[in-house]
């Protein structure tokens, strides 16, 4: 199959052409790693590729293998596959070796998914941007100067590159959603205790951080969720399984939705003029297609001071433990031969953040949660922009850093990111959906669409309503594996 070809075909079409016998995994793959070697080196979006073993896989779930044969990527942190490198995006962890696959990298094997690489993550996943000391910095493919998101930013950024029709990801604080809008792709954020984080953890990131996708295809993720969906034995706890697979969920009419829409973000920062004409479009397009659409005002539960204030303690404590575990298990020291200077500020704060601290910081997620939770008992959908801005320049979220403490950047990141970062909290699912673009630049603008807990189905019928409205597979970036060699 040649790359042109491939480049069309998401990963269920893919998957398709193979269980029909007109394509191979084979095949398929060297398309794949063609499309990386001719794009990969402008945007520096996958830090790793491995030769694919062909030892028999697991028998797929009842209901066939719908992503048997797809090329895949997963981030470097989060995930481990057995044998592989999982760095980290650190230099604390270089040369890092998984010894066992985890939970949800067995769930991709028995999908039948072909991973062949790891993609760029920022360091420790401690950023909105992917932009590591250890791997550089990785670039957007609507805009080489401009950033590619994060912390999924590789894995977004090889999506919209056309090297893989889906990969893997994961959102602590947006770091799906945002990598998603800046790449002008679909990417959803599970709720939380939907996938596994076993068995090295039960919660990640005292339940901020779950797994999940970016594709470009409403139907590649819903394909994707399904397959690493449910418990693991020893899990604390789990989401209740949905009334039906997530697949379907694309293609069934979403109804009437009452759908609240929030402009100007939690924290002040201001949504500027392309984004908020973006969110104007999206809503003149949601009431032609029936839905109930309403400005709201949503209350956090908290003040924004004190929200960030518990989401720093509880992020720098969780990177403070990561950090003394990584330096022990390497006999590597912590300063700055081994880790950037917002993350030595972030694990130096994390490091003073009291047990009494956290806890609190605990009980201000949990407020945040029961306030977002009242919300979704009277409206089924909470609209906002993904971001309150295009893409940002290379570079520009790391001006003046070296002087942050941890508090000070997670400030920055919220301030940057001020819409994403409550579902987090809250455990509830938002997806990303790149329903438009700028017209004067041409970037695309994603638009996040929440809802309550346990109701992704709801978001993947209006995510397939919204597709077929308005597709986007069309739109394809300056720099494609699809686009014919520069000669």
């Amino acid at each position: 199959m040649k790359v042109t070809e491939y480049v069309d075909f998401d990963a269920v079409g893919l998957a398709e052409l193979v269980a029909q016998g007109e394509v191979t995994r084979a095949e398929l793959e060297a398309a794949a790693r063609e499309a990386a070697q001719a794009v990969n080196p402008r945007i520096n979006a996958i830090v790793e590729t491995w030769p694919t073993d062909d030892e028999p896989k697991p028998e797929p779930e009842p209901g066939g293998a719908p992503l048997a044969g797809v090329p895949f990527l997963i981030k470097d942190i989060g995930v481990t596959m057995a044998g592989r490198r999982t760095e980290l995006g650190s230099r604390l962890a270089a040369g890092n070796v998984a010894r066992a696959d985890s939970a949800v990298m067995r769930r991709l094997r028995r999908a039948g998914l072909v991973t062949f690489g790891r993609t760029a993550t920022p360091e420790l996943a401690y950023s909105i941007t992917t932009e590591s000391v250890l791997y550089g910095a990785t670039r957007n493919p609507w805009s080489l100067g401009r950033s590619a998101g994060g912390s999924s930013g590789g894995a977004a950024a090889a999506v919209a590159a056309g090297v893989v029709p889906i990969a893997h990801g994961t959102d602590a604080a947006g770091s799906l959603r945002v990598p998603a809008a800046h790449n002008g792709l679909f990417g959803l954020k599970p709720s939380r205790g939907r996938v596994s984080m076993g068995p090295d953890f039960d919660e990640l990131f005292s339940g901020l951080a779950v797994h999940g996708s970016v594709s470009r295809t409403v139907r590649d993720s819903a394909a994707l969720l399904d397959a690493i969906r449910g418990p693991e034995p020893g899990d604390p706890y789990f989401a209740p399984q949905p009334s039906r697979p997530y697949a379907e969920e694309v293609t069934r009419p979403p109804g009437s939705l009452r759908i609240g829409v929030l402009a100007q973000a939690w924290g002040g920062r201001r949504t500027t003029a392309p984004v908020a004409d973006a969110l104007s479009r999206t809503v003149r397009l949601l009431e032609s297609l029936g839905h109930q659409v309403e400005e709201v005002e949503v209350g956090l539960g908290a003040a924004w001071e004190e929200y960030v204030l518990a989401n720093a303690r509880l992020h720098t404590a969780n990177l403070a433990a990561t950090v003394d575990g990584l330096a022990a298990a390497f006999g590597r020291p912590v300063d700055s031969s081994t880790l950037e200077p917002v993350t030595l500020a972030g694990y130096r704060y994390g490091q003073q953040v009291s047990g009494a601290q956290f806890v609190t910081a605990l009980t201000m997620r949990n407020q945040v949660a029961r306030s977002l939770a009242r919300y979704f008992d009277a409206h089924d959908i909470l609209l906002t922009p993904t971001l309150p801005e295009l893409p940002a320049p290379l570079g520009a979220l790391a001006q003046s850093a070296e002087t942050l403490d941890g508090l000070g950047w997670i400030d920055r990141i919220f301030d940057r990111s001020p819409f994403t970062t409550p579902f987090n909290a809250a455990g509830t699912p938002a997806m990303s959906v790149p329903v438009t673009a700028d017209p004067g630049t041409g970037l695309p603008i994603g638009m996040q669409f929440a809802a309550g807990y346990g109701q992704e189905g709801r978001l993947f019928r209006l995510a397939g309503q919204l597709e077929q409205a308005g597709p986007w597979t069309g739109r394809t970036p300056p720099v494609w594996a699809g686009n014919p060699p520069a000669h």
